[in-house]
C-alpha cells in the first residue's frame, strides 16, 4: 500500500521500500505509547538538522513524545547486549525530509536509564540522549511511563503518560501511517547531515485513551509545552528493529526551485 505523496518525497508505506543492505544494530521496541499534536512547520524547520525540513500532512507537521521499552539492543544481527541493552526510554521527535526525498525522524531528546548506552549513542551518532531515572508499568490494560533526566540540562526535567490500553486498529489511517512508518533518522555529525536507516515489521496499533499527562520534556526539547490534548493516541505492543549503514545527506533544495 502507497499512500499519496506530493514532489519528489518518498510515499509513505506500511513496509520500508528500501531494504537494509547491512544490518549494525539490532532491538525490540516494545509497549509503545504514542503522543501527537501537530505544531506549524514553520516553527520547527530551525530546529532540524541541515539538509532537512519538516515532513507535513495536510500543510502541518507534529511533535511526538513517545515512551516504551528498549529490549535486547545488540551489534549487527547478533544477541542483544544483557543487562544494558535493555532499558525504558521516553523519545521527543519531530519529523523530517532530506534531500533525497527520505523520510525520518529527528529526535529533540532520547531518556533512557543505561548511562553507558546513553554515553554511546552521543559520542558515536550525536544522539541526544539524556541518562534519566524511568519506569513503565503496566497494571491490567492500564501503562504508566514515568520519567526523571539526571543528567544533562534542565535536570529533574520530567515526564509521567498514563493510557488505557483499548481494541485493535484494524484500517489505520494516513495519519497513523505517517507519525509510525518511518523508515530512518535523520541527525548532525559534525558538520554532516546523515541518514540512519531502519526496517521493521508494520506497525501493530491499538486504541488508547490518555488517562493522565505531566510532561515536561517536550518544552525541554526546544519546543513549545503542547497546549491542549494530543490529537492522535496509540498503543503498540512493539516490532523488531534493524538500523543499517548512515549515509551523508545531500544539500537540500528548496520547494518549488
Amino acid at each position: 500500500m502507497q499512500l499519496p505523496t506530493g514532489g519528489d518525497v518518498e510515499p509513505v508505506t506500511p513496509l520500508t521500500s528500501r531494504p537494509l543492505r547491512r544490518t549494525l544494530l539490532s532491538q525490540f521496541w516494545a509497549d509503545l505509547c504514542f503522543l501527537h499534536w501537530p505544531v506549524d512547520p514553520g516553527l520547527v524547520a530551525p530546529l532540524l538538522p541541515a539538509g532537512t525540513r519538516p515532513d507535513t500532512l495536510d500543510g502541518m507537521t507534529y511533535v511526538g513524545l513517545i515512551g516504551f521499552r528498549m529490549v535486547g539492543l545488540g551489534l549487527f544481527r547478533g544477541p542483544g547486549l544483557p543487562w544494558v541493552g535493555t532499558f525504558a526510554e521516553t523519545n521527543v521527535r519531530l519529523y523530517s525530509v532530506d534531500g533525497h526525498g527520505r523520510r525520518g525522524v529527528v529526535f529533540r531528546s532520547l531518556d533512557a536509564t543505561r548511562l553507558l548506552a546513553v554515553l554511546t549513542a552521543r559520542v558515536t551518532l550525536r544522539l541526544p540522549y539524556a541518562w534519566s531515572r524511568m519506569s513503565v508499568e503496566r497494571h491490567d490494560d492500564e501503562i504508566t511511563y514515568r520519567c526523571r533526566r539526571r543528567w544533562p540540562e534542565p535536570r529533574g526535567a520530567a515526564s509521567t503518560m498514563r493510557i488505557r490500553v483499548g481494541q485493535p486498529v484494524d484500517r489505520p489511517t494516513p495519519l497513523d501511517h505517517f507519525l509510525t512508518a518511518r523508515w530512518g533518522l535523520h541527525t548532525a555529525i559534525g558538520r554532516r547531515t546523515v541518514h540512519l536507516p531502519n526496517a521493521h515489521p508494520t506497525w501493530p496499533l491499538w486504541t488508547a485513551d490518555l488517562l493522565e499527562l505531566d510532561d515536561q520534556l517536550v518544552a525541554a526539547g526546544g519546543l513549545p509545552a503542547p497546549v491542549g490534548p494530543p490529537v492522535s493516541v496509540r498503543y503498540s505492543p512493539g516490532v523488531p528493529v534493524t538500523f543499517g549503514s548512515p549515509d551523508v545527506c545531500p544539500p537540500l533544495v528548496p520547494v518549488g526551485t
